[in-house]
């Protein structure tokens, strides 16, 4: 029922946007519809540069993805084996946190070239941190009282860590991963605005430059529908990670 209901709510969106611009109540021009949106995705298509810009895309993205959440796992590790070392970069953290990633796009561009590396740098800048914090919250509030049973028991910190903290906070990182798929594709159409040649976010960008607004919905929509399915996968994942550990919701 819950998906029959999404289904309904979707088509209704849809169906409210097609009618809104049809009878001119939304500007066709600004806000495209649906079947214009369509149209754009057949002429791309047809032209062979729909591929490629999705593939770039989800290229960058996949990657980034897989280095930020990799990397801020690991990190989130050291620092938890570490509690001295983990108290003196909290504050280093926090404000690498707050700091808009935007503003680092320059550098990456000077260091790494106008390219793919740094797209993919801009994307790991926007996941690395958040993944850090998270997963190392996670890790720092595993039940303290099982803690100290297995230290008592004689378990050495590799035990405690294998046996109790990581499957602990299994659901912790699946969680980290939903949110680590939008902000690695926040972070790869951030980098095509600044510096590309192909992509949703070039498609994006030059499709406002040149008043194509049709191109500029078409390519929000793709981005949506690719974010969703990656969504979906990790979902999948979430499913037999808590089936094979017995993790409740």
């Amino acid at each position: 029922m819950i998906h029959v209901i999404r289904i309904i709510i979707l088509v209704l969106i849809i169906g409210l946007w097609e009618s809104l611009t049809a009878s001119g109540i939304l500007n066709p021009f600004i806000f495209s519809s649906p079947s214009r949106i369509l149209k754009t995705v057949g002429n791309l298509s047809a032209s062979g540069q729909l591929e490629e810009h999705i593939a770039t895309s989800l290229i960058e993205t996949v990657a980034g993805f897989i280095l930020g959440t990799a990397a801020g796992i690991v990190i989130a590790v050291i620092l938890w084996w570490n509690p001295a070392v983990s108290k003196i970069m909290d504050p280093y953290l926090v404000v690498l946190n707050a700091l808009p990633k935007t503003a680092l796009g320059p550098i990456f561009i000077v260091c790494m070239g106008a390219g793919t590396g740094s797209i993919i740098a801009m994307t790991l800048a926007i996941s690395l941190i958040v993944t850090i914090l998270n997963v190392l919250n996670g890790f720092n509030h595993t039940d303290p009282e099982k803690i100290r049973l297995m230290k008592a028991l004689g378990a050495g910190r590799l035990q405690i860590f294998l046996k109790l903290v990581l499957p602990a906070n299994l659901s912790t990182m699946v969680n980290v991963f939903k949110v680590n798929i939008g902000l690695s594709w926040v972070g790869v159409i951030t980098g095509e605005f600044l510096v590309s040649k192909a992509g949703l976010g070039y498609l994006i960008v030059y499709g406002s430059q040149v008043f194509k607004m049709d191109l500029v919905m078409t390519s929000v929509v793709i981005l949506a529908l690719c974010a969703a399915i990656m969504h979906i996968i990790i979902g999948f994942i979430e499913k037999i990670v808590r089936k094979r550990f017995g993790i409740q919701k």
